[in-house]
């Protein structure tokens, strides 16, 4: 769902994620008249305008007579483009077209907007379409491992085509979802949209086969079939291939998607949506011609990719961006659509009791020692594999993994099928001893109020009812400053129970507050979707540094596992703060539609070394253009670039990045760092 409106300067969209857009356009004068876009779109509106701007993010402009391709990324350009018909994609957080006849200029000043000129007056569409995926279709199956196969079989619905585009975060929405009943129903609308793959995954029928192989056989479109005392086999029209049993097989499973997906990644260059990406390199490695793969079937391409050394290449493509550990149960077949929006590995759960030594090996803080008696949560050491952010659905708390609640997902669904013109925030402060926290969060709030829209509300001192009616009233992030204790969040009359809550109507939060983790895994049942909480006591001036980082790192875009990961950076205890609920949710959206964060070293010659990197689990397959001098070519969203830069070019990247910095062990803001080394 979107809404678009006029606005004094242009035009604005809004879609029901809070994300926004804003085009300010010259001379614009609105038409009734529709003019239809070759893309799908949310919304359109037409008119006339001499200029249009938009953000400074990844521009392509198709010329539609010839399928000739121009791109604005870090480039600053101009670009020139000559009479003709074209069409401009413009990669923000809501993804825009501009469709026109005639000549045109396409520049970046200065980086601070995407600009658009005409020499004359020009009649313009402009189509608007959300990254918020439509409610889906469900299947409903029987309790049943064939059951679970069926469904399977049937979740690459969501896939919009079986060409190497496929790899594209935005060529695939959310899966149908699954219900458990006594008969198979599968809706004419699935049967209809999931293309034919010649690709058939074949495991014996048990839960824990079926789980580890869901991504694998979602991405494939494979045909999921189960048999008594069978090795599992993937099979093409010409091939066969053997997997290895449990316990390996979850593992050979997410190695043979990783290779799948990111020779997809690469292959998909040749076709009329690609670019000048840089890892394109590797398929010269690997004797793979694009040109003659991109037009070949999935179960052809599949042939080719597994018969390749692809070992060779594999450290220098990026890591996987999740990893799920979902214990393979009946009460988690109805959750499996949700995980598999973002296409994560699935493993199946191991871990090992954490004990107090290991505990505090990596807590490294002495403080730490003299309260181990205290711990109010049982952590456990997860047995992790690939990935680079975990989420964790099973029995346990792991320590470095989110942990997911099956409602989160559920709960994720309905906080996007509504669209609201402004983001509300309360913060609340119950602690008087935190109020620096409460004036630094303010601050960041208030800070990003005019460009996210932001509804902020501040409370402090709150009773028990008084705080109940704030997680049961509809906001998208409650900050709880304060403290926590067996029996609930501490208010000036007692202590708040979220158990004791009719429903939570908080989107998300952050329960800043000394062992707020069952409080918060409380929240996400009672409707919220995530949140980070802490296993234990904290210092409050740990709490401070973690939760204005976490803050504002939100408000930039970054989803919740990574704010927090990041955040938890500045303290030595960092390991007492995690994430309950769906660890990949984001909340707001930043300036990109995908966060950037860099590492910087000084050295002894006075240049600086610089690795950049945009990253979102929600994003993986993407690309981008790092905003430095000299970097044409695009990237694969997860690989990091190294960038060795002369102290001014560092401060000109710095001034326009507004982006995290880690940087003499401590994480700072890429302006602010500017005005440090200034003083």
């Amino acid at each position: 769902m979107i809404e678009v409106d006029s606005t004094e300067t242009g035009v604005r969209a809004v879609d029901s994620a809070k994300t926004s857009m804003q085009v300010d356009v010259t001379d614009w004068t609105p038409h009734d008249k529709q003019r239809s876009l070759s893309r799908p779109v949310d919304a359109t509106l037409t008119g006339t305008a001499s200029e249009l701007r938009f953000p400074p993010v990844l521009v392509v402009v198709e010329q539609l007579d010839t399928d000739t391709q121009f791109e604005l990324g870090s480039d600053v350009g101009p670009v020139d483009l000559p009479s003709a018909q074209y069409l401009v994609r413009v990669e923000s957080g809501i993804l825009a077209y501009v469709r026109f006849d005639g000549a045109a200029r396409l520049e970046k000043p200065g980086y601070e907007q995407a600009v658009l000129s005409f020499d004359d007056i020009t009649e313009v569409t402009l189509g608007f379409r959300s990254r918020v995926e439509s409610p889906p279709e469900t299947i409903t199956v029987p309790k049943t491992t064939d059951g679970l196969a069926t469904a399977l079989s049937l979740l690459s619905a969501g896939y919009r085509t079986t060409t190497p585009d496929r790899s594209f975060p935005t060529m695939h929405g959310h899966p149908p979802l699954i219900e458990l009943g006594d008969e198979l129903d599968v809706p004419d609308a699935v049967v209809e949209q999931r293309e034919a793959v010649d690709v058939t995954l074949t495991v014996p029928p048990r839960f824990d086969y079926l789980f580890p192989a869901s991504s694998l056989a979602h991405y494939l479109g494979a045909t999921v079939r189960t048999e008594s005392n069978v090795t599992p086999t993937l099979r093409t029209p010409d091939q066969t291939w053997e997997l290895p049993p449990l316990p390996e097989f979850p593992r050979e499973c997410a190695a043979l998607l990783r290779r799948v997906f990111m020779l997809d990644c690469l292959v998909r260059n040749a076709g009329p949506h690609g670019t000048d990406l840089e890892e394109m390199r590797h398929l010269d490695t690997l004797g793979l011609n694009a040109d003659r793969l991109y037009d070949r079937s999935l179960a052809a391409r599949l042939d080719a990719y597994i018969e390749t050394p692809f070992e060779r290449v594999s450290d220098e493509l990026p890591q996987w961006h999740l990893s799920m550990y979902v214990d393979p149960t009946l009460d988690h077949v109805e959750t499996l659509p949700s995980l598999l929006r973002t296409l994560p590995n699935v493993f199946l759960p191991s871990s090992e009791p954490l004990s107090g030594s290991e505990r505090l090996t990596r807590s490294l803080d002495d403080f730490y020692r003299q309260r181990e008696a205290s711990v109010s949560v049982d952590l456990v050491d997860p047995d992790l594999g690939p990935g680079r952010v975990h989420g964790w659905l099973a029995p346990g708390v792991p320590i470095d993994v989110f942990k997911a609640v099956p409602g989160a997902y559920t709960n994720r669904l309905k906080y996007h099928q509504q669209v609201s013109e402004s983001m509300s925030v309360v913060a609340v402060l119950n602690d008087n001893e935190m109020a620096q926290e409460h004036a630094e969060a303010a601050r960041i709030y208030r800070e990003r109020a005019t460009e996210l829209d932001l509804d902020i509300t501040v409370r402090e001192h709150l009773s028990t009812d008084e705080l109940a009616e704030v997680f049961e009233t509809p906001s998208d992030l409650v900050h709880y400053i304060g403290h926590c204790e067996e029996s609930g969040l501490r208010c000036r009359d007692g202590h708040l129970s979220i158990s004791s809550l009719d429903e939570s109507h908080a989107q998300s939060f952050f329960l800043n507050a000394c062992g707020s983790f069952h409080e918060g895994v409380e929240l996400v049942k009672k409707g919220s979707v995530a949140g980070a909480v802490t296993f234990n006591k904290v210092l409050d001036s740990q709490a401070v540094r973690v939760g204005t980082v976490f803050v504002r790192l939100l408000m930039n875009g970054f989803c919740i596992e990574r704010a927090l990961r990041l955040a938890r950076r500045r303290i030595m205890t960092g390991k007492d703060y995690a994430v309950v609920g769906d660890g990949t949710h984001t909340l707001a959206q930043g300036e990109n539609y995908v966060p950037a964060e860099a590492a910087l070293s000084h050295r002894p010659d006075g240049a600086f070394d610089l690795q950049y990197e945009v990253f979102s689990p929600s994003a993986h397959g993407g690309y981008f253009q790092p905003r430095l001098p000299d970097t044409e070519q695009s990237h694969l969203i997860g690989q990091a670039t190294s960038h060795r830069l002369d102290r001014d070019t560092l401060v000109e990247f710095l001034n326009l990045a507004n982006a995290p910095v880690v940087y003499d062990g401590d994480i700072h803001w890429s302006k602010e760092l500017v005005l440090s080394s200034d003083e």
